[in-house]
């Protein structure tokens, strides 16, 4: 397994190995051992999330400010922009965001620390997300960040508008957001 971070060196993109034959391929999706050397740390993994959106549809970006979810995101099918908005006060990329492109033929994955809101835009026809998470949904500490507030400036694939949640027209801009 490769590790790659990316700008906030926090985020980190994985590659793995992936053994391929004229049956199928095989490659190990998460290893605690090789994880932990890759990234200082093994976090405990205590929930599973899977999605299915069609192409356009841009979920995020979500945080929660109390109970926060540190995430393993992939692909099983299609292809997203995935991206993570660090909105630590004390951290020196705070208000900072990184993008990675995740998909099912690429088989990569992408840590995304607490206290970073996370979001992705679908950009196949569909795609099916899977992540695991380091704590609990709590929909009542449940926050969401503006997907394109200009003082963050993430540069979305985008072709048209993207669908959005009716959560997610309403997100709060950096500057009046709650933040860790």
């Amino acid at each position: 397994m490769k590790a790659s971070p990316l700008q906030i060196p926090d985020v980190v993109v994985f590659q793995p190995t992936v053994f391929s034959d004229d049956r199928g391929y095989f490659f190990e999706s998460f290893n605690e051992r090789k994880f932990s050397e890759l990234v200082g740390h093994a976090p405990v993994f205590v929930q599973d999330n899977q999605s299915r959106s069609v192409k356009g549809v841009l979920r995020g970006l979500h945080y929660q400010i109390a109970n926060p979810q540190g995430k393993l995101i992939r692909v099983l099918e299609g292809e997203i922009f995935d991206v993570a908005v660090d909105l630590r006060k004390s951290s020196p990329t705070f208000g900072q965001w990184v993008g990675a492109h995740l998909s099912s033929n690429e088989q990569n994955q992408i840590w995304i620390p607490e206290g970073f809101a996370h979001g992705f835009l679908v950009t196949s026809s569909h795609a099916v997300v899977a992540y695991k998470t380091t704590d609990y949904w709590s929909p009542e500490h449940e926050r969401y960040l503006l997907w394109n507030d200009p003082a963050v400036g993430i540069e979305w694939p985008l072709t048209s508008e993207p669908l959005l949640s009716s959560k997610d027209q309403q997100a709060l801009p950096l500057s009046r957001a709650e933040t860790y």
